[in-house]
């Protein structure tokens, strides 16, 4: 391989594990756990996705969509239901991979990943304004000054080195230029150490300690699947992402299973649950990270931290990570949305906005579920108005429809709309050469409008069927 290849996926791997640390620290402690099982489900689900995924140059930890998802559990239940419910998590999301069902992706429209891709990125920045806090409190005067300027000072190094050189990471020398800068004039600043203490020895394999039995099931399996439902989805929609920021392709499927594969070991190692985080994601990818090293190097290095590095991480002012999360937040907001609102359709806006929104306000699968129904309800009336008919009467006085669309539920009524049974005359034909039969309300309109010709005394003769309009008519049992 390429050495500066290998070189830049390294330097990409070792920013992206700085990135990485806040981050599983602050879910982890969202979610009322140990901050070191944050890290440790950071470690493993990094790197083994990483080493077996389908989309190099993705980054998967400990994600904050999942530890929203388990806080109730640990509340009422505690640690060890968490790690059999990443465990069983694990076990779905494996599953869903080896089905194959990784490509129902494709589902989702243009309008709501950009509606997806620009509420996580308005959750990343209001996620860094908490650092701003001393406890309930906000920080004012010197405090906040310092914070901002340090901020500010991250985030224009980030912005202006590469106009200097591009043969490093502009965040991994922000974060360690500050840090630096921190250290030798002795600013009095927050620092990583004020969220936690990161130090600990390796991760140790321990079955969870609960009752196996059919009550356990009842209690973790509904939280098992809205982990791995929650999972998958921001999983693929950050594939697709960093599909179209690299201009390549990645494995869905692959990618499915790979992350059932970490979390598995994550829950067995008691470690959080994970899945695709794309603020690490775009950091990786902007600091050059395109193939599995990257990943791999910023899950051996959260180990690392935690074993032998922890005195010097944890001296990292917040500053300088919140200043690059900013920077993140304004690279991953897809502002050329912005610029398309006055010239794509207005259904089209609207499931944007309601992406975004809802993905800020509740959670990103809600967001992405209400933005698909809206998108097939706009759909499936669109597809219901382009049914049309044209007719004329031959030469021996019967009647020729000519339907062109599809026919299903939203278009049954324009369809029967078409035909006029009591004045048409005594032979009718139907030519369904451009009409497409997809579901059972086609069948039963087909049905409809045969009784409605029979109860006028008149014949309907249907002609030009395709093979699979016939075969959906004969498996229904429909004559034609």
């Amino acid at each position: 391989m390429n050495p500066q290849r290998l070189r830049a996926d390294a330097l990409a791997g070792l920013t992206t594990a700085f990135a990485l640390l806040p981050e599983c620290i602050a879910f982890a402690l969202v979610a009322h756990l140990n901050p070191l099982m944050g890290l440790y489900g950071a470690f493993i689900i990094c790197t083994l996705t990483a080493l077996l995924g389908g989309r190099p140059g993705m980054i998967s930890g400990a994600a904050g969509s999942m530890a929203v998802v388990i806080v109730a559990l640990v509340v009422q239940h505690g640690v060890q239901y968490l790690l059999a419910s990443v465990l069983l998590g694990g076990l779905i999301m494996l599953t869903f991979g080896l089905l194959r069902l990784g490509k129902l992706v494709r589902m989702v429209p243009h309008p709501v990943m950009l509606g997806f891709v620009n509420g996580l990125a308005i959750i990343i920045a209001l996620a860094q304004l908490e650092h701003f806090k001393n406890g309930e409190t906000w920080l004012s005067g010197t405090p906040l000054y310092l914070m901002s300027g340090l901020v500010l000072l991250t985030m224009a190094i980030v912005y202006l080195l590469p106009c200097v050189t591009r043969n490093v990471p502009p965040a991994l020398v922000a974060i360690l230029g500050v840090g630096l800068a921190v250290y030798l004039l002795d600013l009095p600043t927050r620092t990583l150490g004020d969220m936690a203490h990161i130090a600990g020895g390796l991760p140790v394999l321990a079955w969870p300690q609960l009752p196996w039995n059919l009550e356990t099931l009842r209690i973790v399996g509904p939280y098992a699947f809205l982990m791995a439902m929650v999972g998958l989805l921001e999983t693929l929609l950050t594939l697709s992402l960093t599909d179209e920021i690299t201009e390549s392709r990645g494995y869905p499927d692959r990618e499915c299973a790979a992350l059932g594969v970490a979390n598995m070991v994550s829950g067995l190692f008691g470690g959080m649950g994970g899945c695709a985080m794309i603020g690490q994601t775009v950091i990786n990818l902007s600091s050059g990270g395109r193939g599995r090293l990257s990943g791999v190097v910023a899950g051996v290095m959260i180990l690392l931290f935690i074993l032998f590095l922890s005195p010097f991480i944890e001296h990292i002012p917040l500053a300088a990570l919140v200043g690059v999360m900013f920077v993140v937040a304004q690279q991953t907001f897809a502002w050329a949305s912005l610029r398309v609102l006055n010239k794509v359709p207005l259904n089209d806006v609207l499931v944007i906005v309601a992406v975004t929104g809802i993905t800020v306000f509740t959670d990103l699968a809600t967001a992405v579920l209400c933005g698909i129904i809206i998108a097939a309800l706009n759909f499936a009336w669109q597809q219901a108005r382009e049914l049309y008919a044209d007719s004329h009467v031959e030469a021996d006085g019967s009647k020729l429809y000519r339907l062109h669309g599809t026919l299903f539920f939203a278009s049954t009524a324009p369809f029967l709309n078409q035909f006029d049974p009591a004045n048409d005359p005594a032979q009718v034909t139907l030519d369904c050469r451009h009409l497409n039969f997809v579901d059972y309300s086609a069948i039963a309109a087909l049905k409809t409008l045969r009784e409605r010709y029979e109860k006028a005394g008149k014949q309907l003769h249907v002609f030009h069927l395709s093979e699979r309009c016939r075969r959906l008519l004969k498996r229904a049992g429909a004559q034609h």
